[in-house]
């Protein structure tokens, strides 16, 4: 109960108020018999677009699916209600994204068996999954030049039940994606009651998630890579489509070029990003597909520093490191983030060294436990606790917060309060040299403590005792499960390191 408490107090006060009413709503409806009509009339306009971004193929002929790494062949109808995978799986089946794979494979029938099964969809009719599938199928029927008065008809009748559910409740990514989308329908279907809501919804949450330094305020990699695609898929549809005149697409560029530059900082030089907080592989378009697509649009990144983000990039000749002296973002949407402060990854000459553990699952289990646990990320556990109180899938309740902050060219040393209940605070440095990375960690009372690195796969044992150096004897090598992307877990070495009050190390790069 107690966790519960210090998750709601960081909510605000709309988000409170539309979970209450769309609880209630949802059952005077169920009472009354109210349902959604799933068929409106519609009047389209076939929009243009620059060559977007095509997604890894994930389906292939015969109803056969490969999403988040797990393959599902439906034998006769799809069951686009599959669940044995999970709902995040059910949700990419319905979010259409393979409708933009560069093949010749017919995929028309798959939007057409959507909508001859729609009276039964579920999980796939949530504001969510019909904000995807609303971009994917315009961009789709634009692009093939398809004309179908059924589908056009189903697709509208699905942006009024998305209209009528937004995700303020949530907010963030989710209600952002809900604008992107609802753009995308208001100018396919020339409806200013759309238009009037997406510009509505867009115009503050990109002011408020875009952080100064260029970042998505939920402070993932990924998403911020998502996000950044779908705000260059709303410049491309307005460049090419003169519907709206207004400031509407200045605001749009001024934001992505902001976005950009923060992606170029952060990704590495190999094309990789780091995996912070909920961040994984082969989910959004990489960094160069982004930047490819940003200059067929004309929009150039803007040059910034890494700053309200929390996260810090030093790079040498030899080395990149990126580290996380920042805290849980955003306050009242912080299902993404991870107890990880003080986290870092090290990449030596383009390669991953030292790793985040990744992300393989949104299912609330003990395997998401575990990847959003303290002890999962290259930082210190206090008494087997967590620094900040991540529970339930997607929840955070108190939360370390950074008391101290100094940081100059080759150093950055910070303090942080996530073990305040217990009467610790923690104080980590952070060296950096040419040829080594020097980590001194100091807690305030002497009291049991474990700093864990993980490296990555490749990495072996004799390489791991060669290039990190400490005076601990009490430390050992164990192995834990590298999850890249969704669904896969790869063994590699991880060095616990157990001490008291102070630790030093150093990590040799030549």
């Amino acid at each position: 109960m107690i966790h519960l408490f210090n998750t709601v107090k960081y909510l605000k006060s709309k988000q409170i108020r539309y979970r209450l009413y769309y609880f209630t709503r949802k059952r005077f409806r169920r009472l009354l018999g109210n349902t959604y009509i799933l068929s409106k009339n519609a009047n389209t306009q076939m929009l243009k677009f620059q060559k977007s971004i095509h997604i890894i193929n994930s389906y292939q002929q015969n109803q056969h699916f490969n999403l988040l790494n797990l393959n599902k062949k439906f034998k006769n109808t799809i069951d686009w209600n599959y669940s044995e995978y999970g709902k995040l799986w059910t949700y990419n089946l319905t979010y259409f994204d393979y409708l933009s794979q560069e093949d010749e494979v017919n995929k028309r029938f798959l939007v057409e068996s959507f909508i001859d099964n729609i009276e039964n969809i579920k999980d796939g009719l949530e504001p969510f999954p019909i904000s995807l599938r609303g971009i994917n199928w315009i961009k789709y029927l634009s692009f093939q030049k398809i004309k179908n008065q059924k589908i056009d008809n189903s697709l509208y009748a699905q942006y009024y039940i998305l209209l009528d559910n937004l995700e303020y409740h949530l907010l963030g990514n989710h209600l952002l994606e809900n604008g992107f989308s609802l753009l995308f329908g208001a100018y396919y279907f020339q409806d200013e009651v759309l238009y009037k809501r997406s510009k509505e919804i867009l115009e503050q949450e990109l002011e408020e998630q875009i952080l100064k330094d260029g970042a998505h305020f939920e402070l993932s990699p990924m998403y911020h890579q998502i996000m950044l695609f779908r705000l260059l898929d709303c410049i491309n549809l307005l460049q090419n489509n003169s519907w709206k005149e207004d400031n509407l697409l200045e605001f749009f560029i001024l934001k992505a070029q902001s976005m950009l530059g923060w992606l170029d900082e952060i990704s590495y030089n190999n094309d990789d990003i780091p995996l912070l907080n909920d961040s994984s592989h082969k989910i959004a378009p990489t960094t160069t597909q982004l930047f490819e697509y940003a200059q067929r649009l004309n929009v150039n990144k803007k040059n910034q520093k890494l700053k309200e983000s929390g996260y810090r990039k030093i790079s040498k000749s030899d080395y990149e490191c990126i580290l996380d002296v920042g805290e849980i973002g955003a306050s009242y949407i912080p299902g993404h983030a991870h107890a990880d402060t003080f986290n870092f990854e090290l990449y030596i000459k383009d390669k991953p060294f030292i790793v985040d553990m990744g992300l393989s699952t949104y299912e609330t289990n003990d395997r998401r436990t575990i990847e959003r646990s303290t002890s999962s990320h290259n930082t210190v556990e206090v008494n087997g606790q967590n620094q900040s109180q991540v529970w339930g899938g997607f929840r955070v309740g108190n939360r370390a917060k950074i008391v101290s902050l100094k940081e100059n060219d080759n150093l950055i040393e910070a303090t942080h309060d996530g073990y305040k209940q217990i009467g610790v605070l923690h104080t980590r440095k952070w060296i950096f040299e040419d040829a080594q990375i020097i980590i001194e960690d100091n807690l305030s009372i002497k009291t049991k403590s474990i700093a864990k690195f993980h490296f990555h796969p490749s990495i072996s044992k004799k390489e791991i005792l060669e290039r990190i150096v400490f005076k601990n004897k009490n430390f050992i090598i164990n192995t834990y499960q590298y999850s890249p992307e969704f669904n896969i877990h790869i063994e590699a070495y991880v060095l616990e390191i157990t001490f008291e009050k102070k630790l030093k190390i150093k990590i040799l790069i030549s």
